[in-house]
């Protein structure tokens, strides 16, 4: 199902010709429903026409596809099809869910009817998985490595003489160590840059990734080398999948929390769930938030008139549209907020980036 061999590699990575049997197997629907959570992925229907209602069938499929997909594929569609699944369905079940769904179910057409089966019709588990597919489908990495590096290259190509991001970086883990966190939550880690340099710390027994991409946090864990690490460091620094704009009980508890270049990746419309999980129920005593600063845009020659920085994000603020809402956010939640300049700073146009950094306020 991971996709791995040791000895032929490139087999795992070559879809091949396959016939698919699995018998028996529970239907709560009609052929209709079979060709609709297998055709979109590549599958042609062998089994024969079947009537309405719950029955046992014998499930034939042919497709030309990687065998890791096929399994994941039928590890997901099989409770599907039978729509009940026999144990108790919790908040992990997403997790599993999305795991195995990585890449295909986001695109799925019927990826609502599959996440509802999936999760046994439990509203709020459904709404949270169908909340974390449309991440997905912003922050997907299915690309080849060149369209990844061509979206990608406006942003560096921008930022990289002037060493923003390492400057962003450098500057949150330095805000953290000021203040002594014992622990932090990434949210939006991606492939652990400030994860890498937080490890260093000393003091700061728990660190916790937390992205809504698979890929990504597989990437993260070899970055940061921790399937090398021992038992001390696997207790000491984690990766979790999961959604930004739904609460997550395991964001409790957190000394500090990072928000490092996400915000303008999340709808606008969708800041006031980030707000309502992060500063309502979660509530660390510090968060740290880093944003492009729309103004400085002028001053890079490349950039067209109302351009933003890179192709996935949603919104860049200006100065006092960030200050506006971060002051809110810090009013209605019980924080102090203060704000920085990141960057080499211009007279006019302040810096290229901005952060703000939210203390929460003794007693609130």
């Amino acid at each position: 199902m991971a996709g791995k061999s040791k000895d032929r590699q490139e087999l795992t990575e070559q879809p091949l010709d396959f016939e698919v049997r699995v018998v028996p197997v529970a239907l709560a629907g009609d052929r209709e429903l079979l060709a609709s959570l297998f055709e979109p992925l590549g599958y042609t229907v062998l089994s024969p026409d079947t009537t309405d209602g719950a029955m046992v069938i014998d499930l034939r499929l042919k497709a030309k596809l990687r065998l890791a997909d096929i399994l994941n594929h039928l590890y997901v569609l099989i409770p599907v099809m039978d729509n009940f699944k026999h144990y108790f369905i919790a908040q992990e079940e997403i997790d599993k869910l999305l795991a195995k769904g990585e890449g295909w179910l986001a695109d799925h057409p019927a990826r609502e009817l599959i996440t509802r089966r999936a999760l046994k019709h439990r509203r709020s588990l459904a709404n949270m998985a169908l909340a974390r597919l449309e991440e997905a489908v912003v922050t997907e990495e299915d690309e080849t490595e060149d369209d990844k590096a061509e979206r990608e290259k406006p942003e560096e190509k921008l930022e990289k003489p002037m060493r923003l991001h390492d400057i962003r970086l450098d500057t949150v883990a330095d805000v953290l160590r000021q203040r002594n966190v014992k622990s932090v939550l990434d949210l939006g880690c991606g492939e652990g840059k400030l994860i890498s340099r937080l490890i260093k710390e000393r003091g700061l027994d728990q660190i916790v990734g937390v992205d809504p991409s698979v890929r990504t946090l597989e990437a993260a864990h070899r970055k940061l080398r921790l399937h090398q690490a021992g038992d001390a460091m696997s207790e000491r620094v984690k990766l979790q999948m999961g959604s930004l704009t739904y609460g997550d009980r395991r964001w409790k508890g957190f000394d500090a929390a990072t928000l490092v270049e996400v915000i303008e990746h999340i709808e606008p419309h969708r800041l006031s769930a980030l707000v309502m999980s992060l500063f309502a129920d979660a509530r660390p005593k510090l968060i740290v938030i880093t944003t492009p600063n729309r103004e400085y845009n002028v001053l890079f020659e490349t950039m067209k008139e109302n351009q933003l920085r890179h192709p996935d994000h949603r919104f860049e603020w200006t100065r006092a549209e960030f200050e506006n809402w971060a002051s809110n956010v810090a009013d209605d939640n019980g924080y102090a907020v203060e704000f920085t300049p990141l960057g080499p700073v211009d007279e006019t146009h302040g810096g290229p980036s901005q952060m703000a950094t939210f203390v929460l306020e003794d007693g609130k």
